[in-house]
């Protein structure tokens, strides 16, 4: 069914995750350049600072969610279509905000292929 990437990056430069405008264009480079398809995308700029994401994906969705003050970012990508899609768009995003500590938690969504293998088995 898909990868379910969660992450925390925390030591990043305020400046890069502070305004809309330069998360986007990471964000956006990081869909295109992974081979993932965005259906669209939505961006909040917080005042004074401070940036939410999220992407509708044809393979299901990616958010970012900024807290500059404690130089610290919120990543989600979930990918039904193909793990290396998902897990090269989480390394560029981690290029590109360079953490300098990184959390990351990795799920297997594949409860659905026992659905499968319960209908093959008939």
């Amino acid at each position: 069914m898909g990868l379910h990437i969660i992450a925390e990056f925390l030591g990043v430069d305020p400046k890069i995750i502070s305004k809309k405008d330069d998360v986007k264009r990471i964000t956006d480079y990081a869909v295109k350049k992974s081979g993932l398809k965005a259906f669209s995308s939505s961006f909040h700029q917080f005042e004074p600072f401070g940036v939410s994401c999220v992407y509708l994906l044809r393979e299901s969705h990616l958010s970012v969610h900024t807290w500059p003050e404690v130089s610290y970012l919120a990543l989600d990508i979930f990918s039904c279509d193909s793990d290396e899609k998902a897990l090269q768009a989480f390394e560029l995003l981690k290029e590109a905000f360079r953490p300098k500590e990184t959390q990351v938690k990795i799920l297997e969504r594949r409860l659905y292929e026992r659905l499968k293998e319960k209908s093959n088995t008939r």
